[in-house]
């Protein structure tokens, strides 16, 4: 019987990669005005910088505000303007947090499953993250009352794939890790992740990537009650 279903939040929630792609290109139309670009490759190289300088700050290695300024750093010299210096590359980033919380939504079926789930099971959320930007995103897109309790990586002092971030979360929940679901978009820190954990671990590969995985996999968060019983 599970009796907890908690959620990743980026990706899984909330469209993260929408409204990053949308504050990204936008940040990189006003640095080359009236130049033609590759949409395609900034994305894919903005994707690349955000795992690697994100991974590095939940390791340990940098600041969330150094991971910040090396992401925006390492965007303009590979568009070809320049070293920026730390000013420079602050006001970019923070210019880039504007437009990517104005583009914040919820993914469309994401509030009645969320709903629907939590009319018969305690809810929650397990994020890689500052606890107080992830908690404005369930705000902002109306979810704060569905999933009322939110572990945060940055106050919790783990982070996934870290199994006590998982057991801390049951913990607050009451429930035990045996009787909770985990549902997040990565195979590697959230599902299988959560699955070492004791959990239930569900991989949402929103868009089939064929990678085989032991764990349950759903397309579609609407897939997620049936799964469960």
């Amino acid at each position: 019987m599970i009796e907890a279903v908690l959620f990743d939040l980026d990706g899984t929630l909330l469209d993260h990669a929408g409204a990053a792609e949308a504050a990204v290109l936008a940040g990189v139309a006003a640095e080359l005005p009236g130049r033609e670009f590759d949409r395609d490759e900034v994305l894919r190289f903005w994707r690349h910088l955000e795992r690697v300088e994100y991974d590095r700050y939940l390791a340990g290695e940098s600041t969330v505000h150094q991971q910040r300024r090396n992401r925006a750093a390492g965007l303009a010299a590979h568009l070809g303007l320049g070293e920026w210096p730390a000013e420079r590359a602050d006001a970019w980033f923070a210019g880039y947090l504007r437009r990517y919380e104005r583009s914040w939504r919820a993914y469309p079926e994401v509030p009645h499953v969320v709903r629907e789930l939590g009319a018969t099971r305690r809810t929650g959320v397990i994020t890689n993250g500052e606890g107080d930007i992830q908690r404005r995103k369930l705000r902002a897109v109306g979810l704060d009352l569905l999933v009322p309790h939110t572990t945060a990586s940055a106050e919790a002092g783990c982070a996934k794939p870290d199994p006590a971030i998982f057991h801390l979360a049951c913990r607050a929940l009451g429930v035990a890790p045996g009787r909770a679901a985990y549902v997040g978009d990565r195979l590697d820190v959230d599902a299988q992740a959560a699955t070492e954990a004791g959990l239930l671990g569900i991989w949402l590969d929103r868009e089939p990537s064929g990678e085989g995985s032991a764990v349950p996999r759903v397309h579609s968060l609407a897939e997620v009650a049936a799964l469960l019983g």
